[in-house]
């Protein structure tokens, strides 16, 4: 069975969804759509913008699910996902590439989520950091024990999850998370503390966008972050869209159910192969490849 995944903030390059633009006439249409939609060209940044302008929250975000959107249906009638999940943008990716949510829905939402983070960036200084070589436990025991806002924000894949959180919090984490015997802790270059508490500002602003959103019943499972579940109910959908903002992105989770599930080849659409790589230290015994 084909599991098709789509990936979050940090794939994004210069240049990406330029073939896509130039020989295809359905998806030059769309990505003009996107520009009318935006009200800046996201294009231009796009194919010839520099690493500086795709590294801006309003423009990655929107930018990463153009492109992987894009490829979903470049590939016409072969898209046939049987399940789909993205690693935290990306399940906006998955939910349109599976019916779920209509392309322009999908990318009013995105960007509104993009300023909404960038605004709780602004609010109060935070930062991430990757743990290496921790059970999950382990980090979240050392985690829950600080008194400061930290918690763990990315289930990457076994012995790795980043954590997210005020400065004070992340520095005092790593300190201890070494102690206990990490290989490393080492803090991201990211403007905030994503999937922690420290968005519930943002999620405020979207919850509002998210609930006046249509969404449909999609055509496969989308297996969704906040609890490594597939989900086809709309209002389920929602609810869990909703939490994503605050909660922790449960990719390990995901990867595992949708093997336990029947996935046997994983395919991943968009910038990088991050996500290929992920799947692979999850179940060594998948077939992974990807597009973009």
């Amino acid at each position: 069975m084909k599991a098709y995944v789509f990936p979050g903030q940090g794939a994004q390059f210069v240049g990406m969804g330029k073939d896509l633009y130039e020989n295809n006439a359905e998806i030059r249409e769309m990505f003009e759509k996107a520009n009318e939609i935006l009200g800046f060209r996201i294009t231009d940044l796009m194919f010839e913008g520099t690493e500086e302008d795709l590294r801006q929250t309003k423009v990655t975000q929107p930018a990463i699910f153009l492109h992987s959107v894009a490829l979903a249906k470049s590939l016409g009638d072969e898209f046939k996902p049987d399940m789909v999940a993205g690693h935290s943008l990306g399940e906006f990716s998955a939910l349109v590439a599976s019916g779920a949510l209509s392309f322009e829905e999908g990318l009013k939402l995105v960007s509104k989520r993009a300023h909404a983070m960038q605004k709780a960036c602004e609010k109060q200084p935070s930062t991430m950091a990757a743990v290496l070589a921790l059970p999950d436990e382990k980090v979240e025991e050392i985690c829950a024990g600080i008194d400061e806002v930290v918690a763990p924000a990315n289930y990457n894949c076994p012995g790795q999850v980043v954590i997210s959180g005020s400065i004070e919090g992340i520095d005092k984490a790593c300190e201890q998370l070494l102690a206990a015997g990490a290989k490393r802790a080492l803090k991201l270059k990211v403007g905030g503390a994503f999937h922690s508490p420290l968005m519930q500002p943002a999620q405020e602003e979207l919850t509002e966008a998210i609930e006046a959103a249509k969404f449909e019943t999609p055509k496969c499972p989308v297996y969704q972050n906040v609890d490594g579940k597939p989900h086809t109910d709309p209002e389920e959908i929602k609810s869990n869209l909703i939490k994503q903002l605050t909660g922790a992105v449960r990719w390990t989770q995901d990867v595992e159910a949708m093997i336990a599930d029947g996935a046997d080849e994983f395919i991943e659409l968009g910038p990088g192969n991050v996500l290929q790589g992920l799947v692979k230290k999850i179940n060594k015994s998948v077939a992974t490849s990807g597009k973009q």
